[in-house]
């Protein structure tokens, strides 16, 4: 265990994980270590280099909490997040496709009726929401549960504005025996990851933005099947070809259509235009 080089030490390192007892474990221990030192061949980093990006992952790591964690932030702008979403959600045709879940979901969230109002009175242009359930075969699923949760005209979710005892734009719904859900929102708007620390810096020094296109979060679970986690992304936002975590995928947009004053699909009325968003939830069978 002495004298390694540039070429041989990446084996001995590899070697000295051989007595794992995990095999998994040893197999990642040995693939990182591979990659690791491939990378370090490749760039030939200087020592200072070295001392800026162990700052950086200290930093990365002092700035989370409880609240917010930098590190997975990190994975999310590196593509690492939708990698690995993609790696663990291969979907068979008539399936919805996933995407991140994101930091702003909140387990409990209010339990509403079909019809109900989600804005708990926050001010923007109307919304609304009939979704429906399938499964691949386009069968409608039955009382499925629905999460949804989404920003508000300003960029930002509730859990974001401390002056909001509260909460809005959030709810869980339960789909009816024809596999239909709906409710009254309103037109969410892009919004900014968070900045302000490590990462924000890192996009700053590498001439990236921050934003996210606007979007509604859906998280759909059925006895049966793997749960759904997803956006749906509103058709024509500027930030559709640069999604700062790279979640938008093409079947995920949809036009939130403009509508006149007049009847809503529930009946009611709006005496103001208002959006209509229409999209239909295939969920993967649990055994496959």
């Amino acid at each position: 265990m002495r004298d390694f080089d540039e070429q041989t030490i990446t084996n001995a390192v590899q070697t000295s994980f051989a007595g794992t007892p995990d095999a998994r474990l040893r197999q990642i221990m040995s693939s990182l270590v591979a990659h690791m030192h491939g990378f370090i061949r490749e760039v030939e980093p200087s020592f200072e280099e070295f001392q800026a990006a162990t700052k950086f992952l200290t930093a990365t790591g002092q700035i989370s909490n409880q609240r917010r964690q930098e590190f997975i932030l990190l994975a999310d702008v590196l593509g690492v997040s939708m990698l690995i979403d993609a790696i663990n959600h291969r979907m068979p045709d008539g399936a919805t496709e996933t995407t991140v879940l994101g930091p702003f979901h909140v387990a409990d969230a209010p339990l509403c009726a079909n019809g109900a109002d989600i804005s708990a009175g926050v001010a923007g242009e109307l919304l609304f929401v009939d979704g429906s359930v399938v499964d691949p075969q386009g069968t409608p699923l039955a009382g499925a549960a629905i999460d949804v949760w989404q920003s508000d005209a300003e960029g930002f979710y509730d859990v974001q504005r401390p002056e909001r005892s509260l909460s809005a734009l959030r709810a869980r719904l339960c789909s009816d025996a024809a596999g239909r859900f709906w409710f009254r929102s309103i037109v969410p708007a892009a919004y900014p990851i968070p900045d302000d620390g490590p990462v924000g810096a890192m996009l700053r020094a590498t001439n990236r933005h921050p934003w996210r296109p606007a979007h509604v979060h859906f998280m759909i679970s059925a006895p049966g099947y793997q749960m759904l986690v997803t956006h749906v992304f509103v058709a024509g936002d500027q930030y559709l070809e640069s999604d700062a975590v790279f979640g938008v995928k093409t079947s995920l947009i949809a036009d939130f259509v403009a509508m006149p004053p007049g009847a809503l699909p529930d009946g009611s009325e709006s005496a103001q235009p208002w959006r209509q968003l229409s999209y239909q939830f295939g969920l993967k069978p649990a055994s496959t």
